[in-house]
């Protein structure tokens, strides 16, 4: 799964340890998740999507060759 976790992340002027505080993960998960070596739960998703003002589909897709 591709995403635009880190565009995002910076257009907020927000931190990896911010984030994941807003989201109740650890930083390493953030890191996981903007390197795309996991793959966040849905409610996960959402709740960056929340903090970052973004919609689901702005943050995260997969490529229908990947499918």
């Amino acid at each position: 799964m591709k995403n635009m976790v880190k565009t995002a992340r910076l257009q907020m002027n927000l931190t990896q340890q911010q984030l994941a505080e807003l989201t109740g993960v650890t930083r390493q998960t953030i890191s996981l998740i903007e390197k795309g070596k996991y793959n966040p739960t849905l409610k996960l998703c959402l709740d960056i999507c929340y903090t970052v003002n973004k919609s689901l589909d702005e943050l995260f897709w997969i490529d229908k060759e990947e499918l």
